[in-house]
Order: structure tokens, then sequence, then C-alpha cells
């Protein structure tokens, strides 16, 4: 027997692919399989290093951990972590729509919701991913902007589960900048990356408010040190100080 639990997320998929028209219909789908070819081919030629703030190695596996980082470097980020059944916020705009369907190709799971609409709904399934030992991510500017400001969610999520926060950002040596608010980043076949992820940020549990705007400051800290040291190291990636990190298959 399946329970109702496991058909819910089916059924509510099916239901938001269904407010949008046929034509729409098909160009989500022509999207989503474009989408996750490309970046299936590229991201296989793409060499990425890991450096971690806190000098020792992690795993990528480690969790649960609330992980935040910029829409910019989206792409290779998916890539990176694919098949780790992470969960991700995901919006029902068409934008939000196509994005998620990408990512569920390479194993995440979305939750639906977004910083403008249904936060509350989307915010408890991410408590309950985390109650339950899985990690949950956000890429925390999105899904508009604007580009590079924290949104509070992370914090509020920590709060409550007493699941530290980490932040990462993913340079490239070279890629495509779409002219989007985000400048979103593709890479380039066989491009090198640099990975920065910083040390946990934990939250009080139950914080109150002055708590939880420190604790968005720190946050905020964090993502704009790891961006500026990956983004000036980037060309290092590969070296002795910062080989490759190998893929799993």
């Amino acid at each position: 027997m399946v329970s109702a639990a496991a058909t819910t997320p089916v059924l509510e998929d099916a239901a938001s692919f269904q407010q949008f028209t046929r034509w729409q219909r098909f160009v989500l789908w022509l999207i989503e399989w474009t989408g996750f070819l490309v970046i299936r081919i590229i991201g296989s030629t793409v060499k990425i290093a890991i450096s971690w703030e806190d000098g020792s190695p992690g795993s990528l596996d480690a969790r649960p951990f609330v992980y935040s980082f910029w829409h910019t470097c989206m792409i290779p980020a998916m890539y990176l972590w694919r098949n780790l059944k992470i969960r991700v916020m995901s919006s029902d705009s068409f934008d939000g729509e196509y994005t998620g369907r990408i990512m569920q190709r390479f194993g995440f799971v979305k939750v639906r919701g977004s910083s403008s609409r249904f936060a509350v709904r989307a915010l408890l399934g991410m408590r309950r991913a985390l109650e339950q030992g899985w990690i949950a991510a956000f890429t925390l500017d999105g899904p508009r902007g604007p580009r590079f400001v924290v949104k509070p969610g992370p914090v509020s999520l920590a709060a409550s589960t007493s699941v530290p926060m980490v932040v990462f950002h993913i340079a490239l040596t070279d890629a495509w900048v779409l002219n989007t608010w985000d400048k979103l980043m593709i890479p380039k076949p066989f491009s090198r990356g640099l990975m920065r992820v910083s040390r946990c940020i934990p939250v009080p549990a139950k914080a109150d408010e002055h708590q939880k705007q420190r604790s968005l400051e720190e946050l905020q800290a964090a993502l704009d040190r790891v961006r500026e040291f990956a983004e000036s190291k980037v060309h290092q990636a590969g070296t002795d100080e910062f080989p490759f990190y190998h893929e799993r298959s």
C-alpha cells in the first residue's frame, strides 16, 4: 500500500503542471530536457576543486545542514551536488517550474514555495526534511533578487531545528554569464572551478529577534567572504593547494 504522504508530492506536481497552457507545458518539457542534457554534458568536462574554510576536508554527503549559496552559481552547484536528494525550494512560477524539473533530473527533491509565495508551507517542508536528516539548500538571493542580498529563511529554519548553517560559492575560470538579474553562470566546456565552503554557523535554538538578526548578518558576511575567496583563487584550482575533487559516478 502507498501512503498518502508518498503520493501527495506527485499530485501537487501534477496540479501545478496543469496550471500552464498546452504550449507552455511543451516549452517546459523542452527546457527541462535541453537544460538537463546540456548541464550533464558540459558538467562532465568541468573540474572543480573544493576548499573548506575550517581547513579540514569535509564531505558533500555530510548532513543535516542548511546550505545557502548565490543564484549565479546554481548550474555548477546543481551538477556537483547531484544525486544527494537535497531538498530545495521551488516556486510555482514558470521559471520555478522548469528549474525545479531540471533539478529533479539531477536527484534533488523540490519543496514547493518561494520567498514571496507559500513561504510558510515551504519552510515547514524543509523543516521536516531536516528533522529526517536530509540537507536543505537555498539559492539565497532567488528567485528574483536583489542580487547578493540574504533572506531570513535559513536562519529561521536553523533556529527551529538546531541544524547549523553552511554557505558556499563556486567561481569558474571560463563561463558564459547571462544578462539576467542574477548573472547566471554557465560553465564553458573543460573549464575549472573552485568551491569555497564556510565553517558552520550555529543559530541558537528558539533564537529571539536580536539573535536572528545577528545570525542573518553572519550569514551575509560568510557568503560575501566565500565568494571573494573563490573568485580570487579560482585560477589556482588544480594546483597542490587546491586539488580537483574526484567526482562521483
